[in-house]
């Protein structure tokens, strides 16, 4: 049975997320402070912590900075779905968090089915090794951009011949999940300022989450990084963040390709939607004019259209195993046979380099 550990300060809180999670059949013990989820971690050794962001004393972010450094754990941080607790949180995802639920303003019930399938993936999930977490903990408060953000070494594969024939338009599409942020964050840091071709990510998160993920990723970038709010022109040197909590399309307006924010599609499951974004890039664009990378997160979000996209001629990358928090998008890209490369994160700019480094020789 999964041993989880709730870690927040309201006795309300503790009793709520318990009862729901022990009625999933988790085995569960509460803390209602960061000393005390530290001191009960080597005892009980949970498979599981679920940690409030807000708390008195030691905050949630010390306290994830300690589990992580002191007994690595997969963490799902709980938090408001405020401006303050949107920056507070992805800063936790950078720390080592595997994801983030929202945490319920009245009843538990509005996040429940989330917060079971969370922890449950959780639970089967790596702990994500944090370089420099010390002093990233330091410098938290500060934001201060990683100097450890360093471009890969490309990966040596032959340049496909639609990459030597010409330029023109493409679009690098990017489906992510579980375990994202953090990955991003091995991958567009360390894309040069001339990458030629926009890149499109769609991230599975809440909408309260993507414009301070987008925020904090421009910081970081040489690339520009921007939130699909509703329309966004899509030009060389731009990262373009879906909206969260919607969909996003490409489209052509104008003559320009736009990366829209639209309603959520029912009929699927995760937002914003990985399939729906790539099979409307393979309704505008030739496959040879895409690459897609399908990163780590729970389901198959991705698989199929990326599957598709190289069964076109297009190009593909999954992260390998090694560096995901959680395998299970990218293994099924690899289970279908739609993968050209396998790659850890750290790995995977180099390549994205590689593949259009013809094109970003012409524009010189």
């Amino acid at each position: 049975m999964v041993k989880v550990l709730v870690v927040d300060d309201s006795a309300l809180m503790r009793r709520r997320i318990a009862e729901l999670l022990t009625g999933a059949g988790f085995q569960v013990e509460t803390a209602a402070t960061g000393e005390e989820a530290l001191a009960r971690l080597p005892v009980w050794d949970p498979d599981v912590v679920t940690l409030d962001v807000t708390m008195p004393g030691m905050d949630g972010l010390a306290c994830l900075a300690r589990i992580m450094v002191e007994h690595p754990k997969p963490v799902v941080m709980v938090s408001a779905l405020t401006a303050a607790g949107a920056d507070e949180t992805l800063e936790a995802l950078r720390l080592g968090a595997v994801e983030a639920v929202q945490k319920p303003a009245g009843t538990i019930g509005r996040i429940g089915d989330a917060l079971v399938e969370t922890v449950r993936a959780a639970a089967s999930s790596r702990p994500r090794r944090v370089h420099g977490l010390r002093e990233r903990l330091r410098l938290a408060r500060a934001r201060i951009a990683g100097e450890d953000f360093v471009a890969p070494e490309p990966v040596p594969l032959p340049i496909p011949p639609a990459e030597r024939a010409g330029s023109g338009e493409g679009v690098v599409l990017v489906g992510v999940s579980t375990g994202g942020p953090s990955t991003l964050e091995d991958i567009l840091p360390a894309l040069p300022a001339g990458f030629p071709w926009p890149v499109v990510v769609a991230q599975h998160m809440p909408v309260a989450f993507t414009m301070t993920l987008a925020r904090r990723l421009d910081e970081m970038c040489a690339l520009r990084v921007v939130e699909a709010t509703r329309a966004a022109v899509l030009e060389p040197g731009m990262v373009c963040i879906a909206r969260g909590g919607a969909d996003v399309e490409l489209a052509r307006r104008g003559g320009r390709l736009q990366a829209v924010s639209v309603p959520p599609s029912a009929d699927r499951p995760w937002h914003p939607n990985t399939d729906r974004l790539v099979a409307s890039a393979l309704r505008l664009l030739p496959a040879d004019r895409l690459v897609g990378v399908l990163l780590t997160g729970m389901g198959n979000d991705g698989a199929e259209s990326m599957a598709e996209l190289r069964r076109r001629g297009g190009r593909t990358i999954a992260e390998s195993e090694d560096s995901a928090v959680v395998f299970g998008m990218p293994q099924e890209l690899i289970r279908r046979g739609g993968a050209s490369v396998v790659l850890p994160s750290d790995r995977i700019a180099g390549q994205l380099t590689r593949w259009l480094a013809p094109i970003m020789k012409r524009a010189e």
